[in-house]
């Protein structure tokens, strides 16, 4: 089987004379308006994971019973990432069944509930259920909005305006460590710190009640005539007529295929295998390659190169979480130009040498006979500096590739009476990956060293890579269609025909 890549849903691969125009990323703002309201959901699942490093400070002073439990305090950090399991695992189905608006409304009010549970707490207790109750949205946020942005954007700059997700879910990283420092010597700090997050939920809310459903799922769930009103509002005449065409190709066929979206269909068929298979694993690589690792502790790490100064420490964390979201942006330029499998290849090159350089630093400044002891301080100042520029360098390789990499991927691998609940177990596991990490960096450093720690994590970016190399195709400028013929290739062994299909997506 071979996939012509001039057929209908293209998506404005032929040149002028082919007869389509290809939309850019800033050719329709309907498309922009509808990305910008969904990423609102990114940027509290940002804030909301990172604003509580500094608020902890604060509710340890005024809670006793926090200050001297550490167990205490690990749980009202991770309840939210729980949440966020439990959240992204019960997502899936929620997309499927009533849409991806009314999935962005429910994690609204799951924010907003959250953030005001734990604005008005008078104990851990209450701390903890608010993080929880934040955590579910923010599990549920991290599958719908990809998706919704995804189906309503044109294949060419699909890739873009999902990572624009991705950039939202950095700035409000970035946010939440600015209102960190602008509250510190506000009164009822942290109160203020984790209310604040109401705000966006509610701006969201009320936006949505005005933005449509996604027309894929419309059209999936036979209200064709509302998904070619959202349509037209995306595409000219003649691309929307073969827009449609290609929708109603697609419905026909899982008609016919009798898909009813059960999970165990996940796992009975090859073709689907393969694409969560993929999808899963790079979820799973983003984590176990070290970037929260760095977001969540990059204070510690900046101390343990010998910056013992709490308020530098912070300061160039900022610095870090400013490079995550200015990276984002360069993913955003080159995510739809370069293809998401060489974007992730060559970022988890990046990640490799930073990692090592990062190590080394750790191993030499360990190492007793590596400085002279007359000049043993400066030589340990110039290693701490030295892990700082491997810090430095991590980020700008990771951000750019291997930070929206899989996100755009899962949006668009799956088809679409799956696509909500393989973006769920996706995201799951993602979650899941991210506690595993937050929960055992330290005892790992504890255990074998900082310096031995980075180079684990150095081995799992090398496994990383080979994972993407041999496993994960392209997907630059296909069709939700093209994809799916993709995978049914592949599950029928036939690679001749999906290595013309890449060269042509490339």
């Amino acid at each position: 089987m071979t996939i012509d890549l001039s057929m209908p849903g293209s998506s404005g691969l032929l040149d002028a004379a082919g007869g389509r125009k290809h939309m850019n990323f800033f050719s329709n703002s309907y498309v922009l308006a509808l990305t910008g309201a969904a990423g609102i959901g990114g940027f509290l699942f940002g804030y909301d994971t990172g604003v509580i490093s500094g608020a902890l400070l604060y509710i340890r002073d005024e809670f006793p019973a926090v200050k001297d439990n550490y167990f205490l305090q690990e749980t009202i950090v991770s309840m939210a990432l729980v949440g966020a399991m439990l959240g992204a695992a019960g997502g899936g189905w929620i997309n499927d069944t009533y849409g991806r608006r009314k999935s962005t409304l429910v994690a609204d009010v799951l924010f907003a509930l959250g953030s005001l549970v734990m604005c008005a707490s008078r104990g851990p207790n209450m701390l903890i259920l608010g993080r929880l109750l934040v955590g579910l949205g923010v599990g549920i946020a991290s599958v719908t909005a990809p998706v919704y942005i995804a189906e309503a954007a044109p294949s060419e700059i699909r890739g873009g305006l999902v990572s624009t997700n991705v950039l939202m879910i950095t700035g409000g990283q970035f946010f939440s460590y600015l209102i960190n420092l602008g509250f510190t010597e506000v009164p009822g700090t942290w109160r203020w710190m984790l209310g604040v997050a109401a705000v966006p939920a509610v701006v969201q809310f009320v936006l949505m009640l005005f933005l449509p459903e996604s027309p894929r799922w419309l059209y999936w769930k036979d209200e064709k005539a509302k998904a070619i009103s959202v349509l037209e509002k995306i595409y000219d005449s003649d691309r929307l007529e073969e827009e449609v065409e290609l929708l109603a190709s697609s419905s026909m066929h899982e008609f016919q295929s009798g898909c009813t979206g059960s999970y165990l269909d996940i796992f009975k068929s090859k073709e689907l295998r393969l694409a969560f298979y993929a999808g899963a694993g790079l979820q799973a690589f983003q984590q176990f390659t070290g970037i929260n690792t760095v977001m969540y502790y990059s204070p510690t790490i900046v101390q343990m190169a010998g910056f013992t100064s709490n308020r530098l420490a912070l300061l160039l964390s900022l610095v870090v979480a400013g490079m995550n979201a200015a990276g984002t942006i360069v993913g955003i330029y080159l995510i739809d130009r370069c293809g998401r499998r060489r974007l992730a290849l060559t970022s988890l090159s990046g990640v490799v040498v930073s990692l090592v350089i990062l190590a080394m630093a750790f191993i030499l400044q360990s190492s007793s006979s590596f400085c002279l002891n007359t000049l043993n301080s400066t030589c340990q100042g110039a290693l701490g500096w030295f892990a700082v520029a491997g810090l430095a360098l991590y980020i700008a390789f990771f951000s750019p590739g291997m930070g929206p990499v899989p996100w755009a991927v899962n949006s668009e691998i799956y088809p679409e009476a799956y696509r909500g609940m393989c973006g769920g177990m996706s995201a799951t596991v993602n979650w899941v990956s991210n506690l595993i990490v937050a929960q055992t960096f330290l005892s790992i450093v504890g255990w074998v060293g900082t310096g031995l720690t980075f180079l684990i994590i150095a081995g799992i970016a090398v496994l990383a890579f080979i994972f993407v190399a041999f496993y994960v195709p392209e997907t630059k400028g296909l069709s939700f269609e093209q994809v799916e013929l993709l995978w049914k290739e592949r599950a029928g062994g036939n690679q001749g025909s999906y290595q013309s299909l890449s060269v042509a997506a490339a």
